[in-house]
């Protein structure tokens, strides 16, 4: 990236700062989608080189695991909802760490899931939810939203023009557990649950699938740390529950069995 776009993209800032309407504990998003793209791609290396933080499993050993897991991303993606669908990579990563009940996306579509997570999940309409939710944290670039209010424009503009290699490491620790200085606030998450249950809506999942993992959090004596900024799981599923509603109440299906194999595909 060149000095000039540096410049064009702090004049951008304070016409985006005068001129856009924005949510106010949000601010705006100053970012390009190329900026994104370079962002996550930064951020996607920096967990592939460091396997003792970030246990990464290699889809050539783990290749039923991975067909399972692109199948369930090509259901959503195919429905054509996703914001730039063609744009962003949506490159799909598995965790192995059975500890962890997290995923999270990076910007540009790098989306992470610990095996935790999964085998904490009954169906894959659950799962299918998760996976929508983290990708409408992409799609929306909520990612790039959060991380200019918490690290500053400045840093991530350095960040994206290769000139501060120190701060993307601390960025993936961060986003890797769910570190609550970088938790989306209420109105991405509501929004990212949102998009997940019109992602699942147009494919055979039942989109309740989304407030599956919500629903068995209540009353979970030691919900996940990440959670302590979010909307409570009650709240949450009551929303999801009436876009399903509103979208017209369609039933759709959970296969057990397919997450079942999914499951077994694990380590």
């Amino acid at each position: 990236m060149k000095r000039r776009h540096l410049l064009a993209l702090i004049l951008l800032s304070i016409i985006f700062i005068t001129t856009e309407s924005c949510r106010e504990d949000e601010g705006p998003n100053i970012f390009t989608v190329e900026d994104d793209k370079e962002l996550g791609m930064q951020l996607n290396q920096e967990i592939e080189n460091n396997p003792q933080e970030y246990p990464l499993m290699e889809p050539a050993q783990y290749p039923n695991a991975y067909m399972h897991l692109r199948r369930i991303r090509d259901s959503i993606i195919n429905t054509g909802l996703v914001d730039y669908q063609d744009e962003f990579v949506w490159e799909v990563n598995l965790l192995q760490n059975d500890t962890v009940l997290n995923a999270f996306a990076a910007p540009g579509g790098y989306l992470y899931f610990y095996t935790g997570l999964i085998k904490y999940l009954e169906n894959e309409a659950e799962f299918a939810g998760v996976m929508g939710h983290e990708m409408a944290h992409a799609a929306e670039r909520h990612s790039t939203q959060r991380l200019t209010k918490v690290y500053g424009i400045q840093v991530l503009l350095a960040i994206v023009l290769g000139e501060d290699p120190g701060t993307i490491a601390q960025i993936a620790a961060d986003l890797a557990s769910g570190l609550v200085v970088l938790a989306f606030s209420r109105d991405n998450e509501y929004e990212a649950d949102e998009f997940a249950v019109r992602y699942l809506y147009e494919t055979s999942y039942d989109a309740r699938g989304v407030a599956g993992f919500f629903e068995k959090l209540e009353g979970s004596p030691r919900p996940p740390e990440f959670l302590s900024t979010h909307p409570s799981p009650e709240n949450r599923v009551d929303e999801i529950m009436q876009i399903w509603q509103n979208l017209g109440g369609k039933t759709g299906n959970y296969y057990e069995e397919s997450f079942t194999l999914f499951k077994n595909s694990l380590p």
